[in-house]
């Protein structure tokens, strides 16, 4: 059980820069998540922490210990790959008694460990089962098994469950969710997939171009954003992003019948940032002044539905709880909470209304 650190960390292959200057701190038993589309420099975070790859510059930290230039025998960390490295001719039960034995426990203790660990994984009976004879989920419970027996200092895993399909996708999160909870130890989980890294993290890094571009709760990072590219990373379906002015504490948007009022501001151009659950949308009333918006496609997707909203040249998502039942093309009205709305200079990306007046 051990905190990890990356301190000023960069990582260059040739003339890629896969990891840029990253000072990153994981708690001790923290169940943390790297979160960033592909080739941003995830999986190499994790390189780097395990000495499968050296820092250019900087140091890395275990414990507080400086391991920069140790072998990853000597670092203690377990890892879970995406592909599961199951040995195909030895059974369940032999793959996870590998690592013990080459550690040379004693039989005893590792019979112990492995009794302990597949009853918490519920694979107490496949045991004696080959991969061959193993379900794709099995298989990755087998995987995390062999991890978990060693009890090192923390336990790091490439997208694991990247192959399994939706259903066993969502019954593997809330398994490792439960297990790190019961063993205790810190857990590094890197992923494309933010629904996964939303619903299982403590916290979590978004990493952007080698970068760190936020770090924090799920909820801080969903709702306090601090850049345009974490707001529109985070969230499905995206957050809508309209140009416009703000004169006088009012938002005015660029050929939409969009006026809000928007405290905190001094006047120039922004960004206005809407979560679509932040958008409610309402019939049109007979007589009353075109609204400029109108329904272009919706979306059921049974407990709510993503309503597609033409406003000039542009198309707005709202969600809306159940089954939307607006005609195609019909005028309708949009409502916005103000409070719920974000700020994003056009020029940087930054959350005005956190980082303060441009």
């Amino acid at each position: 059980m051990s905190t990890l650190e990356l301190v000023g960390v960069t990582k260059a292959y040739g003339k890629t820069i896969a990891v840029d200057g990253i000072d990153l701190r994981i708690e001790n038993n923290e169940f943390f998540c790297i979160f960033g589309p592909p080739s941003s420099g995830k999986s190499t975070i994790l390189r780097l922490l395990l000495g499968l790859a050296h820092p250019d510059s900087g140091k890395v930290l275990i414990g507080g210990r400086d391991v920069t230039d140790s072998p990853p025998a000597s670092r203690d960390l377990a890892m879970v790959f995406q592909n599961l490295a199951l040995f195909p001719h030895l059974t369940a039960r032999e793959n996870m008694a590998f690592p013990l034995r080459e550690r040379h426990e004693t039989q005893a203790v590792i019979d112990a460990q492995i009794s302990n660990v597949a009853e918490k994984l519920h694979i107490l009976p496949l045991l004696h089962k080959l991969p061959g004879q193993l379900s794709g989920g099995e298989r990755q419970r087998v995987a995390i098994g062999r991890a978990l027996v060693r009890k090192p200092s923390a336990y790091l895993m490439d997208e694991p469950i990247a192959a399994l399909d939706a259903r066993l996708r969502e019954e593997m999160r809330v398994e490792l969710k439960r297990l790190q909870r019961e063993v205790g130890h810190t857990l590094v989980y890197v992923t494309h997939d933010q629904e996964e890294a939303m619903s299982i993290a403590d916290r979590m890094a978004i990493i952007w171009k080698g970068r760190v571009a936020q770090i924090g709760s799920p909820d801080d990072i969903y709702n306090r954003p601090v850049s345009k590219y974490v707001a529109e990373l985070v969230g499905s379906p995206p957050m809508n992003f309209i140009e416009g002015t703000v004169r006088s504490g009012r938002f005015q948007a660029d050929g939409i019948a969009l006026d809000l009022p928007l405290a905190g501001l001094i006047d120039g151009r922004i960004i206005l940032g809407i979560r679509p659950e932040d958008v409610a949308v309402s019939s049109a009333m007979p007589g009353q002044k075109p609204s400029g918006f109108s329904i272009f496609e919706t979306e059921p997707l049974g407990a709510f539905s993503i309503v597609d909203i033409i406003a000039g040249d542009t198309i707005l998502k709202a969600q809306v709880r159940g089954h939307a039942k607006f005609p195609l093309g019909q005028e309708v009205n949009l409502h916005v909470d103000p409070s719920h709305c974000h700020a994003f200079d056009p020029i940087n990306g930054a959350n005005l209304l956190l980082n303060g007046q441009r």
